[in-house]
């Protein structure tokens, strides 16, 4: 007899990615998570694509994960996901001594992180509200 399966903590309309031992500090990795917050995924990828921070490239390749695991694990229309969250969290913390003047030592610390990004499928009714846009009248 097996143990009872683990519960799904998202929604049907959710998918994830997680990343786990990132070396970068956490303070680094959320500034680049705060750009890709509330945004669409398409947008998203593309404003990693530009950015100039190294830990970009890390941070596309698990969007672009979340958004394989929509599609393929999931059943969700890409054209419709939204990056609804992009957490951030620290992990282990490797320190190194480093020599100082007189016999003395300095502590170095390397920080790790961890990353979690959830992405959603917008409803159809939001879609259409967000494509129609605001209405003009016509004298």
């Amino acid at each position: 007899m097996s143990k009872p399966k683990f519960p799904r903590m998202l929604g049907d309309n959710e998918a994830q990615a997680i990343l786990r031992n990132i070396r970068v500090s956490p303070r680094k990795l959320n500034l680049v998570a705060a750009l890709i917050r509330n945004v669409d995924a398409a947008e998203a990828v593309a404003r990693l694509r530009f950015s100039k921070r190294r830990i970009a490239v890390t941070v596309r390749k698990a969007l672009e994960s979340a958004i394989a695991n929509a599609e393929n694990n999931h059943q969700l229309d890409v054209d419709r996901l939204v990056v609804t969250r992009a957490e951030v969290g620290r992990s282990v913390v490797m320190r190194r001594l480093h020599a100082r003047a007189r016999g003395r030592a300095a502590r170095i610390e390397k920080w790790f992180s961890h990353l979690r990004i959830v992405v959603s499928e917008r409803p159809q009714e939001a879609e259409a509200e967000a494509g129609a846009g605001p209405k003009q009248e016509v004298a």
